[in-house]
């Protein structure tokens, strides 16, 4: 498995995490959304640094 595939299987468990323990795509809008928004920043920021650490 590269690297990539490794960080997307980590990304779909803090997805799945965050939706059923904590809620977070519940009807109620709240700051708590902010976390998916977040969480999804952090999988494309690891994304680039992996494909720039493959290119070199």
């Amino acid at each position: 498995m590269n690297k990539s595939t490794i960080l997307i299987i980590i990304y779909i468990a803090g997805l799945v995490f965050g939706a059923l323990v904590l809620d977070l795509w519940s009807a109620n809008t709240s700051p708590k959304a902010l976390i998916g928004i977040i969480w999804t920043a952090f999988l494309l920021v690891g994304l680039f640094l992996v494909e720039k650490d493959e290119r070199q």
